[in-house]
């Protein structure tokens, strides 16, 4: 069954579907609540709750959740419903083969300083601050808003939305990690030091700063992740 802290939260999110709500309003509102946690992986989603929450149609749910199965998000079982979706060890390696060409891209395509790091410099201190009471979840949200808004530094809509997507499915990955602080806490650091580079008009420093934290974070991630994966002991 879904959770109680999952499904109530959505009544929070009805007024962003407006008078018309549609299937992909839906499925915004969802993707964002999966990617910021609190949807597990392995979660079954009731129709009936999350439909009576948002205030929407059967109909018009189970188009948005065919839209999530489509992006990889959701995963539809006969007979069982829609799960979110247990990602494999090459679903996050991929996931970060994507994120290094499209970061990286965006970083180097920056064009002449000064740059626009407000909402940057607003992620680091959302994480930070987390970090300081011990809140290793929004920490975490704190990291996906961070590269969220590096990728919005291009100013690019199909960016965006290509990155939404990539950063959700690795939200999936996070969920499964049995020590979020020993995954995030290194990281905090490292994205103050990127905005750093930024602010100085430094974008060749950036790129490579975030070259290697992506390849780092790979490593760790894939490591850890499989270890869980294999022991099966991650469950919701």
């Amino acid at each position: 069954m879904t959770t109680d802290t999952g499904v109530n939260s959505l009544a929070d999110d009805r007024p962003l579907l407006g008078r018309t709500s549609t299937a992909e309003r839906v499925a915004d509102v969802l993707r964002t609540r999966i990617a910021e946690g609190y949807f597990p992986p392995g979660e079954r989603l009731s129709e009936d709750s999350i439909g009576k929450a948002l205030g929407v149609s059967r109909n018009t749910l189970r188009e948005a959740f065919r839209l999530l199965t489509h992006e990889r998000l959701l995963v539809h079982e006969l007979n069982r419903g829609v799960f979110v979706r247990v990602l494999a060890v090459q679903d996050v390696e991929d996931i970060y083969r994507t994120r290094r060409l499209v970061e990286c891209a965006v970083v180097r395509g920056l064009g002449e300083p000064p740059y626009t790091t407000d909402a940057l410099d607003a992620a680091v201190t959302e994480g930070e601050r987390a970090a300081a009471i011990g809140d290793w979840k929004r920490v975490s949200t704190a990291n996906i808003h961070f590269h969220r808004e590096l990728v919005a530094l291009a100013g690019s809509p199909r960016t965006d939305e290509l990155m939404r997507s990539v950063l959700a499915e690795l939200r999936l990955a996070f969920h499964v990690v049995s020590d979020p602080h020993g995954l995030h806490q290194p990281y905090l650091v490292r994205n103050r030091m990127i905005v750093g580079a930024l602010d100085l008009g430094d974008s060749a420093r950036a790129e490579e700063l975030l070259a290697r934290y992506l390849d780092d974070s790979r490593a760790n991630l894939v490591k850890v992740y499989a270890r869980r994966i294999e022991s099966g002991d991650w469950g919701v």
